[in-house]
């Protein structure tokens, strides 16, 4: 099973100038290599049979009639391969030469795109020897002994996955403000191969990565691009051979520049993301008018090696959290923002300027307190305007009770202290609940009471009573109904717990004084709890939330991938496996993964009617916005899906 991957490389070799043969045996090399490593697509540079810069060369016959002598040499060579690989040579028809891009497979001519648009300023002159695809007055060209389709109306489906769907633009196609590649997405195309010669100036492949990127990002594609390498002549420019793979936003794979020997870089893309994405985007067929493309199938072998963990790519434990410490710190920044002006903006459409939340020493009250403070100082409001509050009950450690009332003096705030114990003894006569059974109705009078001095001490103050939990929480369910469930306003709803942890260490070098970092770290070495049972022995915490419902670090792998993607169930189970290989069993993935699937579809109630809160990344459960789903779906296909 392939999950819907596909082995893709971009290659660049050694070549010499005009010669033909040379090029040819290293191509016939490079595929011969890729084929081993079970690439399925492979793209070489712009005029790679014959090399770029040419220049005059290519007006002759000696040049034109070799180039088509070697790519007949490649077909004879490769016929027992199976990769579907492009390679660019000048092609001749219609009294006009062509630069184009010739799709080969198992010693067959598949087909032959010319370039659309050619550059004709700064260091290039392209229009010189070469005509655009655009002026081709026939739809066949006659090329080693084959009739074959000719036009910039190819696309190549593959057999028997048609998802899998090719275009081909070459070069400055992609600089134009519509590329040929723009068309050829909306027409069904998932992935555009560009055969390209950039040179390198200063700065440029920046752009150029950029471009290619964006691209991807458009066309909700996968993008490969290679470009032609340090052998190229050197007489008024150098190349630096630039090759990229990226998919839809994301750059996977990038060799490195002015390496002087041939570069294969590969890995699989995800085409069954990239459809999901597409047809979840109401507005993707809306872009440029879509042309008429003839589809021309060719067989794609399935890849063999990817369920037993053989895959290239890499697959993120934690998708959520960006790995680079850089590029993490500026999305805390970011979400911090996005969390303050959400409440400063409900605060002052509300008009009141008192905010009262809970406090139990743990992570998401801890960042719901930094975001509240913050939006107070932003809105020059006084920070004793928040009523911080400390509801100690049978579950509650001397660790968490001290984090707590360290972190309100820290960021003097109004402090309260209200034991709900007592209350709660009462209630539990009221209700005839026997104390020492210390089941759900046990834990979520608790709850329950929490929330019912918040909204209480709100209505007295005139203030909001700020919500706590996380996005992981959501989608668990992990909260009590009309308990913690409730607020007037969510600050950390799209926020999932394993990113909840980074903003808290975000804020320690960055929102902070010395006093309030110091109480921060000791919330962060605090493990997950609810406290709502009696603590163990020496007034330990006892009530750890993932020895009961999982590593949440598993559930947002899951939660991204179901959400984000439309993943199934075992594709999901195959990624979580091999991105915590050295972590967890597959027999323990499973069974975090059908506790996730059960909760997530018997929890959904109280996500349907959660309160108003920021959405911060692309996946939000809220159910006036991202996510509509019916409360009593049945989870069975999933589960099912699983055990089978």
């Amino acid at each position: 099973m392939s999950f819907g991957f596909v082995r893709v490389a971009a290659a660049v070799p050694r070549i010499k100038v005009a010669d033909c043969e040379y090029n040819a045996a290293n191509i016939i090399n490079i595929i011969r290599k890729a084929e081993a490593k079970g690439i399925q697509i492979i793209v070489f540079p712009e005029l790679s049979i014959t090399a770029y810069t040419c220049g005059d060369l290519f007006h002759q016959e000696a040049l034109l009639k070799g180039a088509e002598a070697q790519l007949s040499n490649i077909l004879e060579s490769t016929k027992d391969t199976s990769l579907f690989a492009v390679l660019g040579m000048p092609v001749y028809s219609d009294n006009q030469l062509f630069n184009c891009g010739v799709a080969i497979q198992g010693g067959k001519i598949l087909g032959v795109v010319p370039k659309t648009y050619l550059p004709g300023y700064n260091e290039f002159y392209e229009e010189r020897w070469f005509a655009t695809g655009q002026k081709a007055s026939s739809d066949t060209v006659f090329l080693c002994g084959q009739q074959v389709p000719f036009g910039s109306d190819l696309l190549f489906e593959a057999d028997p996955d048609s998802r899998v769907c090719l275009g081909i633009e070459i070069c400055e196609d992609l600089w134009a403000p519509i590329s040929p590649s723009s068309y050829q997405a909306v027409s069904g195309a998932t992935v555009l191969l560009n055969l390209s010669a950039s040179n390198d100036i200063v700065g440029k492949c920046i752009y150029r990565r950029e471009l290619a990127r964006n691209q991807s990002a458009k066309c909700i594609a996968a993008y490969i691009y290679s470009s032609s390498g340090i052998d190229e002549s050197t007489t008024d420019v150098v190349f630096g051979g630039h090759a990229l793979i990226c998919e839809n936003g994301e750059i996977i794979a990038e060799s490195e520049r002015f390496i002087r020997d041939e570069q294969l870089i590969y890995t699989e893309i995800d085409v069954e993301r990239l459809v999901n994405d597409r047809f979840k985007n109401t507005v993707f067929m809306e872009g440029p008018e879509r042309k008429k493309f003839r589809k021309i199938v060719f067989k794609l072998n399935e890849l063999k090696d990817v369920e037993s963990g053989n895959i290239a790519r890499y697959i993120n434990p934690h998708p959520f959290v960006p790995s680079d410490e850089s590029v993490r710190n500026e999305r805390c920044r970011e979400i911090f923002a996005i969390q303050t002006a959400g409440l400063a903006k409900r605060l002052e459409h509300t008009g009141t300027k008192h905010a009262v939340i809970g406090i139990s020493g743990g992570l998401d009250s801890t960042l719901a307190l930094l975001v509240t403070a913050k939006t107070f100082d932003l809105l020059d409001f006084s920070r004793k305007n928040i009523i911080a509050i400390t509801m100690p009950g049978f579950g509650t450690t001397d660790e968490t009770y001290k984090n707590a009332h360290k972190l309100m003096e820290s960021l003097n705030v109004s402090i309260r202290e209200i034991n709900i114990k007592e209350a709660c003894l009462q209630h539990f006569r009221d209700i005839g609940h026997d104390v020492d059974v210390h089941d759900v109705t046990y834990e979520n009078v608790q709850a329950r009471e929490r929330t019912q001095i918040l909204m209480d001490v709100a209505n007295k103050v005139g203030g909001l009573v700020i919500g706590t939990g996380d996005l992981s929480e959501m989608a668990l369910g992990w909260s009590t109904y009309n308990g913690d469930h409730m607020s007037m306003y969510s600050v950390n709803c799209g926020i999932p717990k394993t990113l909840v942890r980074y903003l808290v260490k975000w804020a320690v070098d960055n929102v902070a004084d010395k006093s309030t970092a110091e109480v921060l770290r000791r919330i962060l070495e605090t493990p997950i709890t609810p406290e709502l049972l009696p603590p163990g022995k020496g007034g330990k915490i006892n009530q750890k939330t993932e020895e009961i419902i999982g590593p949440y670090e598993l559930h947002d792998f899951f939660l991204y991938h179901m959400v984000r993607y439309g993943a199934p169930p075992k594709k999901i189970l195959f990624l979580a496996s091999y991105a915590f290989r050295d972590k967890y069993s597959k027999d323990t993935i499973k069974k975090w993964l059908k506790v996730f699937y059960k909760r997530f579809f018997s929890q959904q109630f109280k996500r349907s009617c959660i309160p108003d809160g920021p959405k911060v990344g692309t996946i939000s459960l809220s159910p006036r916005g991202d996510w509509r789903m019916p409360s009593d779906a049945e989870s069975r296909l999933w589960i099912r899906e699983l055990e089978g």
